[in-house]
């Protein structure tokens, strides 16, 4: 990750949480050292301790930190994942926000592997989406990959994706596709979301690069991607979960993207402790 968006991204953070003062600490802290001691209450699979260095940094003070597990990795209840040795004034100030990550990508990464090996024995991937919390898309994009899923596009603008309501307002897949090309550099990928095998038939007639395969029964879906394989990449998408996604990975598609990976991820327990 670019080392300047992130400063500024966890620079908003703290200034998010504390604005011009944290009441509670400049009340009571001494600017004195202290260590706190990062701890896991469950299992799950660990992503953002890479974060709490950066995070640390910014408040300008002399700090040490030590990190015991790597990220991606099993972590067990009860293991102590990194203890940080800072003034208490900065300690406790910045506590929520490094937790709040960690706990955060945590379940997103363990929620991603447990899909991942679902389907381990297939060719497909697991995919994220745009339906990530404002502000926080990268970290949890990244806790995705860390989990074992691959990431979609970042944003609107770093691929084409022509969606039900483009197509509308376009007027046809066709006239979508023929307009995306028109306006955007030739290196620009495009994908078209559709809905029945009409639709995938314009698209990579008219020269998609990627199809999507929206809310199709398995047995559709096998039967498009048997009669198009090889001609473009094939992603499934819409009610995927644990107890379907198996029956969409046998159908062949490259990908299946799950907005559940973000938005449905549950927050794991992680305490810090001062000693």
């Amino acid at each position: 990750m670019n080392p300047i968006f992130l400063k500024k991204v966890l620079e908003l953070y703290i200034l998010e949480d504390s604005y011009f003062s944290d009441i509670t600490t400049q009340s009571i802290a001494s600017n004195k050292k202290v260590s706190g001691t990062i701890k896991a209450k469950e299992d799950f699979i660990l992503a953002g301790s890479i974060f709490i260095e950066p995070l640390f940094e910014i408040f300008n003070k002399p700090f040490s930190i030590e990190i015991f597990k790597k990220e991606g990795k099993q972590i067990k209840k009860g293991e102590i994942i990194a203890k940080v040795g800072v003034e208490d004034n900065v300690m406790l100030t910045a506590e929520r926000i490094c937790l709040n990550m960690l706990q955060r990508l945590s379940g997103i990464a363990t929620k991603t592997r447990a899909l991942a090996d679902l389907i381990k024995d297939y060719k497909a991937k697991i995919v994220d989406t745009r339906k990530t919390t404002p502000g926080f898309r990268f970290f949890e994009k990244y806790a995705v990959k860390i989990g074992g899923g691959v990431n979609h596009r970042t944003g609107l603008f770093d691929a084409a994706l022509i969606k039900d309501n483009h197509i509308k307002t376009a007027g046809s897949v066709k006239k979508a596709i023929e307009l995306v090309k028109k306006n955007s550099s030739f290196t620009t990928k495009i994908e078209v979301e559709c809905e029945n095998e009409q639709m995938v038939t314009e698209a990579i007639e008219n020269g998609a690069d990627i199809v999507m395969l929206d809310n199709m029964s398995t047995e559709y879906m096998k039967k498009i991607v048997e009669k198009y394989n090889g001609t473009v990449i094939f992603e499934a998408s819409g009610n995927i979960d644990e107890n379907n996604i198996v029956d969409v990975a046998k159908t062949g598609v490259d990908f299946i993207s799950l907005g559940s990976l973000t938005h449905h991820a549950c927050w794991v327990d992680i305490n810090m402790k001062l000693e």
